[in-house]
């Protein structure tokens, strides 16, 4: 036994060394706009014997020597569609291309491609156990430009998932089945999360439809207690096992797995012959934490594993998708990678130097009073307002009455969903936001509730028709504040309502942002 342990002690620091000299060749090969470091996860992944078999991102390359399509947009103009890629070999995401291609329309994200070379590529997810909102009961597309961020200073979008929307491959190469070992991380951002069923990457069945306990091994992320917590109110790292999510070895609360939050999260779930863990840190700085390591769940079903090797990513195995969160990253290895190998995977995500982007337009500080001008040809003088509990667009000048001047003016609040976007709140009405129902504006006293904060909070991009701002509605990803018939509305771009019109729909979403007309 001692000489054994001697090996094993022999193997773990030939282990490491190597994966030290790996992460600091990438180092030392500097970071640029075009060229990122030549050692990227799956490079770290195969030195620790654990490779890749599927790699997803659409932020950037996951292999140092990776130089082709990260994932494919669609334009809402023409339906025509393009491959983004990266800006060189190991490099970030060409966000130039999306932008230039996406301009004057909206796109949606149609693929992540798997850049193993398995093809495990993502595309939208069919009919399951439950439907989706999309045509045939498919899930929705993402909004491709609702996830700004940046990578060193390098523009790039993350995968937004609003309720409903949804990703999978039923039909994989490579992915682990039965109890065969497998690893997997994800990067999420931890500030976007909800209790709905549920936000996973991972392991699933391939039928979309829930074929009973252990037929899943998926990261899951999110605030959900229906059937495993941890300590705190949650969000929690867990792992989605099918008809349970694990926070360690009891099927319901384990207080050991903490409460996470960080606005950029490294979420890990590994599994083995009646082992597994679950990890998770900061993914701009530190290292990593373990939250659970041990034997399977003791409840039936888990100890031996029945996984059935499809990927999905934002939804359950059976295709529950009430979900949200946001997905920037994320892989699944073959084999059960050691915590050193893992270490050295989350060394190069903080080295990728991942902060908030920006989504453009004009910046709009909490605190300030704005009103919001129409760009539509037709109606430039009129400002989005209320009356009583009604929204829409009136025309407002330096003659008007102090009530309609009022009734056009916002204050900027922090989205009370998510601070990283907005809500807005009547200048002249106190504790009453704009808020959507039915996808119908209107002025509402908030409530308290979580669904009117999803409803009253909108995030800010760039005006789709070039000028000022257009703000889209954080639970339903694919509508956009827009004035249509003078009435307000979040509307989707083409759809069948009449207010999805895709005629003037550029137009119609984007606000000039202006001074308050009641400061």
């Amino acid at each position: 036994m001692r000489g054994l342990r001697s090996v094993l002690r022999r193997r773990a620091a030939t282990l490491t060394a190597t994966l030290a000299a790996v992460l600091v060749a990438g180092a030392l090969s500097g970071t640029s706009v075009s060229q990122a470091a030549t050692s990227q996860p799956c490079d770290l992944y195969a030195a620790g014997g654990t490779p890749c078999v599927a790699a997803h991102s659409t932020t950037r390359a996951l292999y140092g020597a990776y130089n082709g399509a990260l994932y494919q947009v669609r334009r809402a103009s023409d339906n025509a569609t393009r491959d983004i890629g990266v800006l060189g070999a190991g490099g970030y995401a060409n966000a130039a291309a999306q932008d230039s291609f996406c301009a004057g329309t909206s796109c949606v994200i149609t693929v992540v491609y798997d850049q193993t070379g398995r093809n495990n590529r993502l595309t939208q997810a069919p009919p399951g156990g439950f439907n989706g909102p999309a045509a045939g009961g498919y899930d929705k597309l993402a909004n491709a430009t609702m996830a700004p961020v940046s990578l060193n200073g390098n523009r790039a979008y993350g995968v937004f998932v609003s309720p409903g929307t949804g990703y999978r491959n039923n039909a994989t190469n490579g992915i682990a089945t039965g109890d065969r070992p497998e690893g997997m991380y994800a990067l999420f951002d931890g500030t976007h999360y909800n209790d709905g069923c549920c936000f996973d990457y991972g392991n699933a069945e391939t039928n979309s439809r829930d074929n009973g306990n252990g037929t899943m091994e998926a990261v899951y992320f999110g605030n959900s207690r229906g059937w495993g917590s941890g300590a705190g109110n949650g969000p929690w790292v867990m792992a989605d096992l099918e008809n349970g999510l694990f926070s360690g070895i009891n099927p319901g609360n384990n207080a050991n797995d903490p409460t996470v939050n960080h606005r950029f999260l490294t979420a890990i779930v590994k599994g083995e012959s009646n082992h597994w863990a679950i990890r998770g840190g900061n993914a701009q700085s530190g290292g990593l934490s373990t939250y659970y390591n041990g034997v399977r769940p003791n409840a039936s079903g888990y100890n031996p594993m029945k996984k059935e090797g499809a990927i999905i990513l934002g939804i359950g195995g059976d295709n529950s998708n009430s979900s949200a969160g946001t997905f920037y990253e994320g892989v699944m290895t073959t084999g059960y990678p050691s915590d050193a190998t893992e270490n050295a995977v989350q060394a190069n995500i903080v080295a990728a130097g991942y902060t908030p982007g920006s989504g453009g337009g004009t910046a709009l500080n909490t605190g300030s009073t704005i009103s919001l001008r129409a760009t539509t040809a037709c109606c430039t003088t009129s400002f989005l307002s209320h009356s009583g509990t009604s929204v829409a667009t009136a025309v407002v000048t330096s003659t008007s009455a102090a009530t309609d001047k009022a009734n056009a003016s916002w204050i900027v609040r922090p989205g009370l969903a998510n601070s990283a976007c907005r809500s807005f709140e009547s200048k002249n009405t106190p504790g009453s936001y704009l808020r959507h129902q039915n996808f119908q504006l209107y002025l509402h006293p908030n409530d308290g509730s979580v669904l009117f904060a999803n409803d009253a909070t909108f995030c800010s991009q760039a005006g789709v028709n070039g000028q000022g701002n257009s703000l889209v509605s954080y639970n339903f990803a694919d509508r956009y504040i827009r004035h249509y018939a003078n009435t307000g509305y979040v509307a989707s771009n083409g759809g069948s309502n009449p207010f999805d019109a895709t005629a003037l729909w550029p137009d119609d979403v984007s606000w000039v942002v202006a001074a308050p007309w009641t400061p």
